[in-house]
């Protein structure tokens, strides 16, 4: 049951808080955004990111967690609060100043059924269509958030499975970055952080040599989160 609360400020205009996540994931070599149809008015039908209005007695990350449990289905989503967006303009319904989540899941781990009756969808950012409200405008900082943030802290490797290839890492921070990297350069700097785990198993999904998988070290990892590092390739 939700406390009782005494309205101090009742003389003062009332406004709603919404929380909007920018969910990204990496498939095939490719970053992507969960995004769904909107079901309500304004905008009624427009893709959009996936929010709600935080609850009167919800902590507002509490909201962001709420949404991505009923959305995706996973518990542990790794999310961070990005900024508010409080325009006056921002939502036709009514007054809302929205609080922007980012959040990394693995696509392989998510319930595909659950975030399909949910009529979600995951775009490439080439072909990410005009989102409603000022939703583009959070997906753009967002994306600079986590580039900014995965120069100094691990957090992209968030987005790969269990068990996964330096090639396949690579194409993860390509993806991030949007921008081709040297192979020699990257090995030797992610070999340099000591968060990787080589195992005897080879992935030859793509040649018959094949290239070796490797898991994350999480005691070091957590470390590096910790600590932080530079990136920089």
């Amino acid at each position: 049951m939700a406390k009782q609360l005494i309205d101090y400020y009742s003389h003062i205009g009332k406004m709603y808080v919404a929380t909007d996540c920018i969910i990204f994931g990496f498939d095939s070599g490719e970053l992507k955004l969960l995004v769904f149809k909107r079901r309500v008015e304004p905008n009624k039908g427009l893709w959009s990111l996936i929010g709600s209005f935080v609850e009167i007695d919800e902590d507002v990350d509490k909201a962001a967690s709420r949404i991505l449990k009923e959305i995706t289905g996973i518990s542990n989503v790794f999310f961070e609060q990005l900024m508010a967006y409080g325009k006056v303009e921002r939502d036709p319904g009514y007054r809302c100043i929205s609080i922007a989540q980012y959040a990394l899941i693995r696509i392989d781990d998510y319930d595909e059924k659950l975030v399909e009756s949910h009529g979600a969808f995951w775009y490439k950012f080439e072909d990410l269509p005009t989102l409603a409200l000022d939703h583009n405008l959070m997906v753009l900082d967002g994306l600079k958030r986590l580039r900014r943030r995965a120069k100094y802290q691990p957090i992209g490797f968030e987005l790969l499975p269990e068990k996964f290839t330096i090639p396949q890492l690579q194409a993860l921070y390509e993806a991030i970055y949007q921008r081709k990297l040297d192979s020699r350069n990257f090995r030797k700097k992610v070999n340099s952080l000591n968060v990787l785990i080589k195992l005897d198993e080879k992935d030859k999904t793509s040649s018959k040599r094949g290239a070796y998988l490797h898991k994350f070290n999480h005691e070091n990892y957590n470390k590096l989160l910790l600590s932080g590092f530079n990136f920089e390739i």
